[in-house]
């Protein structure tokens, strides 16, 4: 019953200590920001330029809030700590029913501060001429699968030195899943940005393929890194052997000797 607690993470409801709701606003915030610089630079028209965006909002904003709620700002993200239990369930589902909020609201955002005219370019994903759903499943797994693998490597408490890089490290896997998906899928890799600028735009054509797809990813890719590559260990701390320890109390009393002898 213990670990079923553990798991649901019931005790953060009441937790004050926990922070939850610091946690919460944290990663609609996030969204907000994803969905509206993000989703802003598509007017560019430019693969590069949209990649860059998306990378670099996304690390600016693990940098601000990671230390809150641990920077997910994607329910592909989430579910794949849920799986693993980095995360208890509630709070997995509280930070995705923040994560789409704050997405919608930045999508909205964008849209009434902009013209009429960039009415088609707030970011709507959906299959490229010829992309069939079931190969825009696979290129939506496979950019979540690789993004969160990274997020594990990169945040794996074992590997105290690259803490400070994971932002930016996450964001260039962000960079890179988007060079290679604009132009097939529209690059979701993230259920909720996609929710938001459909739900901006009203176009939930084949919306299925950037739930599913990046939820599944997301899933494999922390199973993988825990299952299969292996976290990361803490270093071992070196045995004292019998003698290293009769030396170091040889040398201790050698030294008090000399500490107490009188020079009169």
């Amino acid at each position: 019953m213990v670990n079923l607690k553990s798991a649901l993470g019931t005790n953060e409801l009441t937790d004050r200590e926990v922070g939850l709701p610091r946690a919460l606003l944290a990663e609609f915030l996030g969204t907000i920001f994803l969905n509206f610089f993000g989703c802003g630079a598509v007017v560019t028209e430019n693969v590069l330029t949209v990649s860059l965006a998306f990378g670099l909002v996304v690390a600016g904003v693990i940098q601000g809030i990671g230390h809150i709620s641990g920077g997910h700002i994607n329910p592909a993200v989430t579910c794949g700590l849920v799986v693993i239990g980095k995360v208890p369930i509630i709070r997995g589902v509280l930070y995705i029913v923040a994560q789409c909020a704050g997405a919608i609201a930045g999508s909205s955002i964008l849209r009434a501060l902009s013209p009429n005219r960039m009415d088609m370019f707030m970011g709507e994903v959906k299959l490229s001429e010829g992309v069939t759903p079931v190969q825009g499943f696979g290129v939506e797994f496979f950019l979540a699968l690789i993004l969160v693998l990274v997020v594990c490597g990169a945040c794996d408490a074992a590997k105290p030195d690259s803490k400070g890089l994971a932002p930016l490290i996450i964001g260039l896997t962000v960079t890179v899943c988007h060079i290679v998906g604009i132009l097939r899928t529209g690059a979701g890799m993230n259920p909720a940005r996609s929710l938001g600028s459909a739900v901006v735009m009203t176009a939930f054509d084949d919306h299925w393929v950037y739930w599913v797809g990046p939820i599944m990813g997301g899933i494999a890719g922390a199973l993988i890194y825990v299952h299969a590559i292996g976290p990361a260990k803490q270093p071992e701390i070196p045995t004292r052997t019998y003698a290293s320890v009769a030396t170091e109390e040889k040398e201790l009393q050698n030294l008090t000797s000399k500490t107490n002898i009188n020079p009169a």
